[in-house]
């Protein structure tokens, strides 16, 4: 048995058991592939793979198992490099944080200045997408820490903080007509085409869910991954921006905009930090988690991810 074999027991599940993907990803050759799978499954004495031909169709009840242990061995085998860097290049590395355009456009720069000027020689990669690509960057091991609104709490594997909560609040146009609608009602909003965020990201299940209970089908005429797109068709007159209050920039924003009190109106959204369960986390990663929530410290943090090593 080698890491090889682990790499590919795990690669395979997460290729759709598509074999010539696995050894693309692998940089290794398909028949490399197999005989490596046919040779754990010798050495084991039982089929890890269920199979039509020389198609897999699936796992075994003994894969379905096996992948478990495998998934906790090739994570503690990058755990173990990642605690030799710890201590080895205390003050150096690199960070990767999987996040929204929202929070790495409105929220996280301060705490990534701060960061940098702590940590000047790590490297900080940013990584932005949807929150179930968030959410896989974090179980695949490809990023550190995640943050985003939806998704997180859904995954077993990661371990989640809340950050801070937030409403949506309602854009529009300078002069526009629900300037001088007190109180802002959801009737009111209703009335107008409103441009707000794609299905799946920055709460929009959340404000789907608010026009329902008030029975209301709202004319959602755009809609958008991020505010920035948002704010621009609203400045054009396009329709009533629904955005997150935090993306209304107030000296960027207020020559065209206006940004109208709507928390009475919208539920309250949270934003967490997840980190992946059993994941080696560096001294500088619990630094940048503690600049985003001085609540978060590293004994909190460290103490919700039991089991996992310490760092000291």
């Amino acid at each position: 048995m080698n890491f090889q074999q682990l790499r590919i027991i795990r690669e395979t599940v997460r290729r759709q058991f598509n074999l010539t993907e696995v050894a693309n990803s692998l940089f290794t050759s398909q028949s490399g592939v197999s005989k490596h799978i046919k040779d754990l499954e010798d050495e084991l004495g039982v089929e890890l793979f269920v199979r039509k031909g020389k198609r897999f169709l699936g796992l075994t009840d003994p894969g379905k198992e096996l992948l478990e242990i495998v998934e906790r061995m090739l994570l503690d085998a990058n755990n173990l490099k990642r605690l030799a860097d710890q201590f080895s290049q205390r003050d150096r590395g690199q960070l990767t944080i999987a996040t929204t355009h929202t929070q790495a456009r409105y929220i996280l720069p301060p705490v990534v200045t701060t960061f940098k000027h702590e940590f000047p020689k790590v490297h900080l990669e940013l990584h932005q997408g949807n929150p179930t690509e968030i959410a896989a960057c974090l179980v695949h091991g490809h990023a550190d820490i995640g943050i985003a609104t939806e998704s997180l709490l859904e995954i077993p594997e990661l371990v989640t903080f809340p950050y801070y909560p937030w409403h949506h609040s309602v854009l529009v146009p300078k002069g526009h007509p629900l300037e001088q609608t007190h109180p802002l009602t959801l009737e009111a909003i209703a009335e107008f085409p409103i441009i707000t965020y794609q299905s799946g990201f920055t709460g929009r299940a959340s404000i789907d869910s608010t026009f329902a209970r008030a029975k209301l089908s709202p004319n959602i005429v755009i809609s958008a991954l991020d505010a920035d797109v948002i704010k621009t068709y609203v400045e054009i007159g396009l329709g009533v921006g629904i955005v997150a209050s935090m993306a209304f920039d107030t000296a960027r924003d207020q020559a065209t905009l206006s940004l109208l009190d709507s928390s009475h109106l919208f539920d309250t959204n949270t934003t967490y930090i997840a980190l992946r369960r059993g994941h080696y986390v560096r001294g500088f990663a619990y630094r940048f988690i503690e600049l985003c929530s001085p609540t978060l410290s590293k004994k909190h943090v460290h103490e919700a991810l039991k089991p996992a090593l310490d760092l000291e």
